[in-house]
């Protein structure tokens, strides 16, 4: 079969909301485009560990440091799920993990930013976990299906994450009046950042119409902000802090809220590796990779004896 009809069957199939399974045809852009969103999805959730991981050990309650535990336990899982989910395209863990340590992929600018406090683990599980699940909620109709599979759990449990940690700001914000400060610091942090998850302005981005077009993404960057703006400002009034944006006002002929500027220059410049905690993540990532070098060996020989002793009891 020619190669535009090849293509046109494939557009066919994403329009017709029928998944692309890893054994079907599909153009090698699709293939290398979803590699590089699969892959940046889950490095994110691989490094989104460290800036929480630092709170374990710190957690005010034993309550607290299980909870957070179980999350960071999650999110490697999270992890995993979508590095198999890749792995289904035609490149190897290793390919992909090596691509994080060198930084030739990318991962979300967000979890380049320190956490200072114990309330920004609370602002970390309200705004970017329920950026998160705004992002993926859509992805559990994208096209590729493995993608599309990983995500029915993930979203099951970011959503938790994003109520646990709604729960730890709304205690902050009801106790003493320096839980209330601690916990308006954070938001007043981790706001702009949040907002920054969401990638580029559409007019900015490169790879968003292309994405609708094959339905990796069911909506664009700016709608999935809004979306996100509209829903979390009513939440911060609840429990009775301020969303440090001095041009955001409430729009009656939209439905919907105005915002002020994002400062692009700041997301950019994270982007390239100029975060406050971009080589920190990396460094951390190596550190890993290499002082966990016997455990991979060992489980490698492992493997390889009982696949022996199998062989021999076969014989």
């Amino acid at each position: 079969m020619k190669l535009e009809n090849l293509e046109a069957r494939f557009q066919e199939k994403i329009d017709q909301d029928i998944k692309i399974e890893p054994k079907d045809w599909m153009p090698e852009k699709y293939r290398k485009t979803h590699i590089r969103q699969i892959s940046q999805h889950a490095h994110s959730e691989i490094v989104g560990m460290l800036p929480e991981g630092n709170w374990i050990s710190r957690a005010p309650s034993l309550r607290r440091k299980v909870a957070l535990l179980a999350k960071v336990q999650d999110e490697a899982g999270h992890g995993l799920y979508l590095y198999s989910a890749c792995e289904t395209l035609g490149i190897t863990r290793d390919e992909l993990t090596d691509q994080l340590r060198t930084g030739k992929a990318k991962y979300s600018s967000i979890f380049n930013y320190p956490t200072l406090t114990w309330a920004d683990i609370g602002a970390i599980g309200w705004l970017v976990d329920g950026a998160a699940i705004i992002n993926q909620v859509p992805l559990q109709n994208t096209s590729y299906g493995p993608y599309a599979r990983a995500m029915v759990r993930v979203c099951k449990e970011e959503s938790f994450h994003q109520r646990q940690g709604f729960e730890i700001m709304t205690t902050l914000a009801r106790g003493t009046e320096a839980q209330k400060e601690m916990a308006q610091d954070a938001l007043n942090r981790w706001w702009w950042p949040s907002l920054m998850m969401f990638g580029p302005a559409d007019k900015d981005s490169t790879h968003t119409a292309q994405s609708m077009k094959w339905k990796l993404k069911r909506k664009t960057n700016d709608e999935l902000r809004q979306q996100f703006v509209d829903q979390t400002v009513p939440q911060a009034e609840l429990i009775g802090l301020t969303i440090p944006d001095t041009d955001l006002v409430w729009n009656v002929v939209n439905n919907e809220y105005d915002f002020g500027e994002i400062n692009w220059e700041e997301f950019w410049q994270v982007v390239k590796g100029h975060g406050p905690c971009n080589k920190e993540r990396i460094a951390a990532r190596v550190k890993a990779h290499t002082e966990g070098a016997w455990v991979r060996e060992g489980a490698m020989a492992y493997a390889e004896k009982k696949k022996s002793s199998s062989r021999k009891i076969a014989s």
